[in-house]
């Protein structure tokens, strides 16, 4: 009985989250556009619901909801099935629905066959990409869930460690008043006149190519074809007319694309005189001084993931329980220990996860806008979906690292035999190479700022 009632709990909560994945998808992704296929809605839906399901099972396991059975079994199911759509459904998909974008596919029967030969060439080099890594012991079988879960992994994690690199440099440039470059309204009202001035030189040669293509239209009607010597002086001048109607078309070209950088240009310096606006309320100097905290953080776990990969280290503690260690024993307050991790880790796994699901679905929606169009938007939200699939799977693989002991050993039963301490190592690498280019990176475009092109040319 006890069984049933834990799986009703489960599945209730499974439905909870498919319809509030079915509610982004049709809210966000997918509110300016009037194709919306039923098998993209389910299956992005499906994969939101086992993704947050996966957490759901990690913050029961800290507070002991349900039998320990029910939730190894939900365990289970849930990896199963989130694998079968990641490796099966979500790349046979994808594979159909550019087959069908395709042109040249005028056959619409073929579209069955070509798809199954791309998700089998897709299923061999998935395979493949665990070869060069020490992902496995050599027990395990080949049709076994940590022969997939182990790949997986590596692209998961190397999704989570860019992400998080590049946010780790991205949120103090963005928050702190240190970096935002000083604009004020004249240096707007100037850029809005460059514009203005670009904007009418346009119209002008605009109006003149009209012109000429009307004067041109007046005598090819009006004047009879004339031979002689009369005949080629007439010839001459039409031809240079259109030469210099050739030239015109090509300064508005060039203008246009003027036109268009100033714009940008001028969106950008708004923006940023919206920021320093906003840096001087009182949200704005709370977000400045967590800039500062996020900037030390920063430069902490630089270091950190800089001493993990010179001496090949590996924490064998949670943060949670070596910070009240620390508590204990250094600063000598009594309490216990145990029981304080307990409340304090489900707190942080807490915060990780919904920080995790919020900041990975805000960056969808903004990539989605981005990149896709009425014939592309299909593809891409599937291949979200896949990106969404690894990088939960791939959080519940790292965050085993920063629960208790008791509590990481069901996801170390559940999860496989995996080399758990290569995925950190790999977690450090990538992190570190992608911080280290954020930092470029952002000191480059901070150099080339709009402002000072304005005043350079």
């Amino acid at each position: 009985m006890s069984f049933f009632l834990d799986s009703f709990v489960m599945f209730t909560t499974q439905i909870l989250f498919f319809l509030g994945g079915w509610i982004f998808f049709m809210r966000q992704l997918f509110k300016n556009y009037e194709v919306r296929h039923v098998i993209v809605q389910l299956v992005f839906s499906a994969t939101f619901a086992l993704s947050c399901t996966l957490f759901e099972l990690i913050i029961f396991e800290i507070l002991g909801v349900l039998n320990s059975n029910s939730r190894f079994f939900h365990w289970k199911f849930d990896l199963y099935a989130i694998l079968f759509i990641m490796i099966v459904i979500l790349p046979f998909y994808v594979s159909w629905f550019i087959f069908t974008n395709i042109r040249i596919v005028q056959n619409r029967h073929l579209t069955f066959p070509l798809s199954l030969v791309a998700w089998l060439i897709f299923v061999y080099f998935f395979w493949k990409l665990g070869d060069p890594f020490p992902i496995l012991s050599r027990k395990h079988g080949i049709f076994s869930m940590e022969q997939v879960i182990s790949r997986i992994g590596v692209i998961g994690v190397t999704i989570i460690a860019v992400l998080s690199g590049f946010g780790a440099v991205n949120c103090p440039y963005t928050y702190m008043a240190y970096f935002m470059r000083h604009v004020s309204e004249a240096d707007i009202l100037a850029h809005e006149r460059k514009l203005m001035q670009v904007m009418e030189m346009i119209l002008t040669k605009k109006k003149r190519i009209l012109m000429i293509e009307k004067d041109q239209l007046q005598r090819a009607s009006t004047t009879p074809k004339q031979s002689g010597i009369w005949g080629m002086l007439k010839s001459v001048a039409t031809s240079s007319g259109g030469a210099n109607l050739s030239q015109l078309q090509q300064e508005v070209a060039g203008y246009e694309e003027l036109s268009r950088q100033l714009f940008l240009e001028l969106i950008d310096l708004n923006s940023t005189k919206e920021r320093i606006e906003y840096s001087k309320t009182l949200k704005g100097k709370y977000f400045n001084i967590m800039g500062y905290v996020f900037s030390m953080y920063c430069l902490w776990k630089i270091t950190i993931c800089t001493v993990n990969i010179i001496f090949d280290r590996v924490g064998k503690t949670d943060p949670v329980t070596k910070g009240v260690e620390i508590a204990v024993h250094w600063l000598g307050i009594e309490f216990d220990v145990k029981f304080w991790s307990q409340h304090v880790s489900f707190i942080l796994v807490g915060i990780i996860i919904v920080t995790s699901i919020r900041g990975l679905l805000i960056k969808f929606t903004k990539f989605f806008y981005t990149m896709s169009s009425s014939k592309s938007s299909n593809v891409i939200v599937l291949l979200l979906a896949q990106t969404m699939g690894m990088y939960f799977v791939s959080s519940v693989l790292l965050m085993r690292m920063n629960m208790p002991p008791q509590y990481r050993m069901i996801i170390t039963e559940v999860l496989g035999d995996l080399q758990f301490n290569f995925y950190h190592r790999w977690f450090d690498v990538i992190f570190l190479i992608s911080a280290l280019s954020s930092i470029a990176f952002h000191y480059l475009a901070h150099k080339q700022t709009p402002e000072k092109q304005m005043y350079s040319s």
